[in-house]
């Protein structure tokens, strides 16, 4: 079977795979669309320092189930399924606090493992969920998206209060939609305008361009002065991390879901005398999976706004070239295997 390879300085190869086989508590998944994450990206640059070159990129799954191994009940042949891309270990604290997500051993599909940019994709039965009622261009959104959400839960947000959204990629997408469907006003900040309109339809009460307004008057007029209760920081940079903790309220929260390439420097007098609540956000629960896709039921996301192309497997190496040249004009790129 074919996969895609990537290899350092942005080359891209096909490879062909021996059939896999599966164990008894396993399924077997005809990989039908495949997106491409910002980690996929920085493989491709080469700036994940995660990844052993070459590999197998993908972990936002969608596909349709092939086989059951002999042990399996929850799952049958002809299902479509979303996969869980990530392992826990069961061990470890943060498995053993319930919060799997953040296992200390964790695996990824498409980073520490090989991924699902190849025609089959075998994984354990407990790593899938089925939905028969979403498409498979939908399943391949939902782990993106349910990053997005499981920030937002992060965020403890209370209905009514004013959430900033900083970034406007498919995470935080994924963020305002979620905090827009738990009762908060949310302000999506982002430099490229031409992500306000599908912000808007995602639930941003108000779209800032942060690169042509000055952002923190601006959101120093929220709630008669007092400023977001909530800033969630999508994006990564170093920048908007520090600037994270300027913008919220005093009492105020952060959440982080942005990786920083670089170390950040912080002011900690600003987070002493706000007496901010900050939390990090990493990857999803199984909860987060099946609450996006109970959102999509709803039609929460405007889907046609946040694909932004169809490539198939054979251009996929053309789709990170592109995506790589002009990432402003790219929401979300889905590879059709």
């Amino acid at each position: 079977m074919k996969a895609l390879t990537i290899d350092k300085n942005s080359l891209t190869h096909f490879v062909e795979l021996p059939e896999p086989t599966i164990g008894e508590n396993d399924v077997l998944v005809h990989v039908q669309r495949v997106g491409l994450c910002g980690s996929d990206l920085n493989t491709y640059r080469g700036f994940n320092p995660l990844v052993v070159y070459p590999c197998i990129p993908g972990h936002e799954i969608g596909g349709e189930v092939l086989r059951v191994g002999k042990s399996v009940t929850t799952v049958t042949a002809g299902d479509r399924v979303v996969v869980l891309p990530c392992t826990d270990c069961g061990v470890c604290s943060s498995c053993l606090a319930g919060r799997p997500n953040a296992c200390k051993n964790n695996q990824t599909l498409g980073v520490q493992r090989a991924g699902g940019m190849s025609q089959k994709l075998v994984v354990p039965a407990a790593k899938v969920q089925v939905n028969n009622a979403l498409s498979c261009d939908e399943l391949a959104l939902v782990e993106p998206l349910a990053v997005g959400l499981h920030a937002a839960r992060r965020g403890a947000i209370q209905i009514g209060e004013w959430v900033a959204v900083i970034g406007c990629g498919v995470i935080g997408l994924g963020a305002i939609t979620a905090a827009a469907a738990q009762g908060a006003r949310v302000i999506a900040i982002d430099i490229d305008d031409r992500k306000q309109a599908v912000a808007r339809a995602c639930g941003a009460a108000v779209f800032i361009n942060s690169k042509l307004t000055d952002l923190a008057g601006e959101l120093e007029k929220i709630d008669q002065g007092r400023g977001p209760a909530l800033v969630i920081e999508a994006v990564g940079q170093s920048s908007t991390i520090e600037q994270a903790s300027e913008l919220v309220a005093f009492s105020g929260r952060i959440v982080y879901v942005g990786y920083a390439k670089y170390p950040v420097t912080f002011n900690s007098a600003v987070f002493l005398l706000k007496e901010l609540d900050i939390r990090g956000s990493r990857n999803a629960t199984a909860s987060d999976f099946r609450a996006v896709q109970a959102l999509m039921e709803q039609g929460r996301y405007p889907l046609n706004q946040i694909i932004s192309a169809h490539y198939p497997l054979e251009l996929a190496g053309e789709a990170f070239a592109a995506w790589a040249a002009d990432p402003g004009a790219i929401t979300k790129i889905l590879i059709n295997l």
